[in-house]
């Protein structure tokens, strides 16, 4: 364990009116306290947990890789300054770190095949080949198996977005492998019901007035799948 606890300071938001600072769920957390190498952050789309995990990200003096952005029109000027307003505890000093997220992966893939090409002993970083010579998923696990050998704190956006369900088993696999290692901390925002059935994880929900360690069976997921697959159709004639 490298990261032990994460405080909201609520008297340092520069604003309440404007995004992320206007989430009722951030304004009603004060903390979180971290017991497992593996946190799972759950919740509805737009709850805020990417937007937490991206400010845990630069709070821990991360790189967060992005390629330049286009719409200027869609600059929020207050969307990057959370990291201001929290304050992590380290149990035994810093680490390095990573944050995937799955929505930049392909173009970070391909800037990671273009500095192996001039230099082939970066490859065993991301599992020995180029990435964007596979398909996405196998990129993806790629990039995981040879990244996450490195000792550090591992912040992930949806890594099961490209992944079959075999393949998030082997992700939750070797996982389990690194964890077994004690070399590795993993915070992941998910929505995949197979990920948040991790053993030993812990389970931070978006999805009430402040965030809330769960079960994974008093997860919504849980209970959508759960009725989906007993029977679907009955289920779809309930969805407004």
């Amino acid at each position: 364990m490298y990261v032990t606890r994460l405080q909201i300071k609520r008297e340092d938001f520069p604003t309440e009116h404007h995004y992320p600072f206007n989430l009722p769920i951030l304004r009603n957390t004060s903390e979180l306290r971290f017991k497992s190498p593996v946190a799972l952050f759950v919740g509805e789309n737009g709850s805020g947990k990417s937007t937490l995990l991206e400010a845990i990200t630069a709070a821990c003096d991360i790189h967060i890789w992005d390629k330049p952005s286009r719409h200027l029109a869609h600059k929020n000027p207050y969307e990057d300054q959370l990291k201001g307003a929290i304050e992590m505890t380290w149990a035994n000093g810093r680490v390095p770190g990573s944050l995937f997220r799955a929505e930049t992966f392909h173009d970070m893939a391909d800037f990671l095949d273009d500095l192996a090409l001039c230099d082939p002993g970066r490859l065993k970083y991301h599992g020995g080949q180029l990435l964007n010579v596979l398909s996405h998923g196998e990129g993806t696990l790629s990039y995981f198996s040879g990244r996450f050998r490195t000792r550090g704190l591992y912040l992930l956006d949806e890594p099961e977005a490209a992944l079959s369900p075999v393949s998030q088993l082997r992700f939750l696999k070797l996982v389990q492998t690194l964890e077994a290692e004690g070399h590795a901390q993993f915070i992941m925002a998910t929505h995949s019901p197979i990920l948040l059935a991790y053993p030993g994880a812990q389970i931070f929900s978006f999805d009430s007035e402040q965030i809330t360690e769960v079960t994974f069976e008093e997860t919504i997921h849980f209970r959508i799948y759960k009725r989906a697959l007993e029977d679907i159709g009955a289920f779809l004639d309930d969805v407004s």
